[in-house]
């Protein structure tokens, strides 16, 4: 299953003192000091209006970070929580980033983006939930319905052998990437190292259906790519948390939220340069100035990569390549809301073993969760950007040929859809980061180095240990929080 998206299937597999802050306000920038009542923050960002902004005027802060996504509010929340004055800048008109819920359909709470808690204990998101009193709901990954290429339900004892023979086959791959390590061999995708272990067997056309099934729905949803993207010597370097994965009825964005309650957040603030010098930060948005000490960066890992922010002077050589290296996939919802369910109403998931890998291989059945006759598709990887072409009209026939194969061609059409396409998307340009060929989690911790105690980098693409999950986004903002900190005190 999908990481910052959905949750993967656990089952498978202080600070400086406030007299200091007023000396942080001087920025070198050919600007005094100049302690300046800050704008009201637009929490919800729901009217997509942004906050009036003088664009003669410089704006100044002691912290400016860019992006109000959840890395961005964590350490905004934390550095004001010590006294700091912090301005947060966001492109988009509302708050959250890739934690976007729609509520465009009534009584409906949808999540376009991140949707579980990823493993519960000890999970800080999870001690949001308890905070803000909001309500979650468990996902059951034992309960689930598949279906075969032609429609058919599979059996429990034939899904326990497609389990059991995907296991296998992925402890071989295990097994050869340890041999690969031992002899300091070059790295491969995973998807050639499945390759080669599947060679060594027999497997008929439907078996080979079965097992690309497994890849798809256990791995790629997983990392929102191929596995011909993924490493084999690195790929699942990341840690999690145990318990089980829960989510969010009434939406995700209610953590969002509640965390950027009193922040200074000015919305419709598309960054287009960051200038730093040993004197301080200059930002530079479409609309407006901002200068501080010193700046923390969330800008996902594919805007990073378009380039669409310059840096002046450039980043520092490393920072480059680590960017370079690792990937940005996507995973794309489709939601289909119907007049009535036709399907079963019991199963969390329904699985379906497309003839061609990767098509529409998981569901969601929101019905379970808010009673309301709704379907949520999810495809990543090649198919995921393939379908990004197409018109939504072209997706929904899409979608809803794979449904009758199941259920008939008597079911109703969609009364509405609701369809995501990240990877188009200006400020994100994709739906989490992974671990390419002849990359690794150093890359990762590479991407988190501070620059000249200026610049500062958090975001999933900078948590080496938690990437592509909104733990790992809050966290990474706890940590450059913690970590201006302890310079400024040092």
């Amino acid at each position: 299953m999908a990481k910052l998206f959905m949750s993967r299937k656990t089952t498978r597999r202080g600070f400086f003192l406030l007299s200091f802050l007023a000396s942080t306000y001087a920025t070198g920038w050919g600007c005094k000091k100049n302690d300046f009542p800050s704008n009201s923050s637009n929490k919800d960002g729901e009217d997509g209006k942004a906050n009036a902004t003088n664009v003669n005027k410089v704006n100044k802060a002691s912290i400016i970070v860019i992006g109000a996504g959840v890395a961005g509010i964590s350490a905004a929340t934390s550095l004001k929580e010590k006294g700091y004055k912090v301005i947060v800048l966001e492109g988009r008109s509302r708050i959250g980033g890739r934690v976007w819920t729609d509520r465009s359909w009534k009584d409906n709470s949808l999540d376009m983006g991140a949707s579980w808690i990823h493993g519960t204990k000890g999970n800080p998101i999870t001690e949001l939930v308890q905070k803000f009193n909001i309500v979650t709901a468990k996902t059951n990954y034992d309960s689930s319905q598949l279906y075969d290429q032609n429609g058919q339900p599979v059996s429990d004892s034939l899904e326990e052998n497609i389990e059991k023979r995907f296991e296998t086959i992925l402890e071989k791959v295990k097994k050869y990437r340890l041999q690969l390590e031992k002899s300091e061999g070059k790295d491969i995708s995973l998807q050639t190292a499945f390759e080669r272990e599947i060679a060594k067997l027999n497997l008929s056309n439907t078996e080979l259906r079965q097992l690309n099934y497994s890849i798809n729905a256990v791995i790629e949803h997983d990392y929102a790519a191929d596995a011909s993207d993924l490493s084999l010597l690195s790929w699942d370097e990341d840690e999690r948390f145990g318990g089980g994965d829960v989510l969010f009825p009434k939406g995700y964005d209610q953590i969002v939220k509640n965390l950027a309650e009193g922040l200074d957040i000015r919305l419709n603030q598309a960054v287009k340069k960051v200038e730093y010098n040993n004197q301080g930060v200059k930002v530079t948005t479409n609309s407006a100035t901002f200068e501080a000490d010193k700046v923390i960066i969330t800008l996902p890992l594919g805007v990073l990569k378009k380039g669409t922010v310059e840096f002046s002077p450039p980043l520092p050589g490393k920072k480059q390549a680590a960017i370079k290296a690792l990937g940005m996939g996507i995973l794309n919802k489709v939601y289909l809301r119907f007049p009535k369910v036709f399907w079963d109403k019991e199963p969390h998931l329904l699985g379906y073993i497309s003839s061609k890998k990767g098509e529409w291989a998981e569901i969601l059945n929101i019905y379970k969760y808010t009673g309301q006759p709704i379907l949520l598709a999810f495809n990543a990887g090649e198919y995921a950007w393939k379908l990004e072409k197409l018109s939504d009209k072209q997706i929904i026939d899409e979608a809803m040929k794979m449904l009758r194969k199941i259920y008939g061609n008597n079911i109703p059409n969609p009364e509405a859809s609701l369809i995501t396409r990240w990877g188009q998307d200006p400020f994100s340009f994709g739906s989490y980061s992974h671990i390419n060929i002849d990359a690794s989690s150093e890359d990762y911790k590479t991407l988190a180095a501070p620059v000249d105690n200026r610049l500062f980098f958090a975001g999933e693409a900078t948590s080496h240990q938690h990437p592509g999950t909104v733990h790992g986004a809050f966290l990474s903002g706890q940590r450059e929080a913690k970590r201006i900190g302890a310079k400024a005190n040092g």
